[in-house]
């Protein structure tokens, strides 16, 4: 079972609000996520991203992979 740390969309029409969240990488899009890792709001400004270190390097080392938006909020972090 390979896993993702990947973003899950939430919020109403026209105002996302996504999770941070490590889950199956063939789980769908929104489905059910293993644990939430942090969360990032792009309508606020400035973006608010929050981010829980400690779990996304546990799932890192247990060979989660983050998608390419993950890692380059993960770079906007500075972490």
């Amino acid at each position: 079972m390979a896993m993702k740390i990947r973003l899950t969309r939430m919020g109403s029409k026209k105002r996302p609000f996504y999770r941070v969240v490590a889950l199956d990488s063939a789980a769908r899009r929104d489905g059910r996520p293993v644990e939430f890792l942090g969360h990032f709001n792009p309508m606020v400004e400035p973006n608010e991203i929050v981010l829980d270190m400690e779990k996304i390097e546990k799932w890192l080392e247990k060979g989660a992979q983050p998608s390419n938006t993950v890692r380059s909020l993960l770079k906007k972090a500075g972490k």
